[in-house]
């Protein structure tokens, strides 16, 4: 296992800063997961660390050495990509194969590290078989058992289950979290998908615009979100952001002290339904979304805007009903002018 330290790293390509000041320790068996939106450098700060893309400046050290000027085949890292990029005229096992084959490993050794993670991926039957005969999925895999017979320190997963429909992408998200268990290697995965996220990291880097915003478990940022950015990045739906202001008005006569606060958030599943002229917010139901296992529902309150509110359950508020909304101090997060969080109540 192998421990990683990223120390003030920066990357420009010309006078663009696209990775700025990122300081991170990752430790032995750590499965870490970047996220963030489209262009935050997520993808930029993994090639860096794989040696695909050069250090401006800072320092990236892999298991106590430097690796800024180490070649990427030098450094013990191993790198799955979004694109499968699979040899068609290969097999499955030739496929597997083909980097031992350039850096000249015995047959037999190769034979046996190609059978070794062929049985780790349930890819036995396979073998013979070429890309253009295997589903999404067991290429994905074929692409992850290029990587393990290198026996490399570091795995690294640049949004690899991008182009699978859903139902692959839950299968293969357990495929990949039960390899980090068996194997106990050092994962960094990067995804924009924040369930993703949220279910496969021990640790979770929120980035944006090429800087971390936060890092922590999934349940420290959805509890505890650094800030307006992270509270609505991580959690589906998304929190409920609004001016502090527009809600204490509708607030007034309750213990609450917003005076500190310039916005407040409150996620969709912790606000509770109740009839017409109880709890703490009035309004009406705008857009109901039937989901299966209940309904998002989009309510408009005077002054505050519109909520979105997940129910539980067959039966749903209707279009244009009014009702109330109610919900525990404890799950109201406070924000200051710069989005920056003060406390929860």
């Amino acid at each position: 296992m192998t421990s990683l330290a990223l120390k003030n790293l920066k990357k420009s390509f010309g006078p663009v800063e696209v990775i700025r000041d990122v300081d991170l320790t990752i430790e032995d068996g750590e499965f870490i997961v970047f996220v963030g939106p489209s262009g935050c450098g997520k993808s930029t700060l993994l090639r860096m660390i794989a040696g695909l893309e050069d250090i401006t400046s800072g320092e990236l050290v892999i298991d106590g050495r430097t690796m800024n000027d180490v070649p990427a085949s030098k450094r013990g890292v191993a790198m799955v990509f979004q694109s499968y990029a699979l040899y068609p005229h290969l097999t499955v096992r030739d496929n597997m194969g083909f980097g031992l084959k350039v850096r000249k490993v015995k047959p037999d050794e190769m034979r046996q590290r190609v059978d070794e993670a062929a049985a780790t991926l349930k890819l036995d039957a396979l073998m013979q078989r070429y890309p253009r005969e295997l589903s999404g999925g067991q290429r994905q895999r074929v692409a992850i058992g290029r990587a393990i017979v290198g026996h490399p320190q570091v795995f690294l997963f640049d949004e690899p289950l991008s182009n699978l429909d859903a139902e692959l992408r839950v299968h293969m998200r357990a495929e990949i979290a039960s390899l980090h268990n068996r194997l106990s290697n050092t994962m960094i995965y990067v995804t924009h998908d924040q369930i993703e996220a949220m279910t496969l990291a021990d640790r979770i880097v929120v980035l944006r615009d090429g800087r971390i915003e936060q890092v922590g478990t999934p349940r420290e940022l959805y509890a505890s979100p650094a800030n307006v950015f992270v509270a609505q990045f991580i959690g589906s739906p998304k929190m409920n952001i609004f001016p502090a202001s527009g809600l204490a008005a509708n607030l007034s006569g309750q213990d609450f002290d917003l005076k500190a606060a310039d916005q407040l958030g409150i996620r969709p599943e912790h606000l509770q339904i109740v009839p017409q002229g109880e709890g703490l917010l009035q309004g009406r139901v705008s857009v109901s979304e039937y989901t299966g296992a209940g309904s998002l529902l989009h309510i408009d309150v005077e002054g505050a805007g519109t909520f979105l509110v997940v129910q539980e359950g067959q039966v749903a508020a209707d279009h244009g009903e009014p009702i109330g909304l109610s919900f525990s101090n404890e799950n109201l997060h406070l924000f200051d002018a710069a989005g920056l969080a003060i406390q929860n109540l």
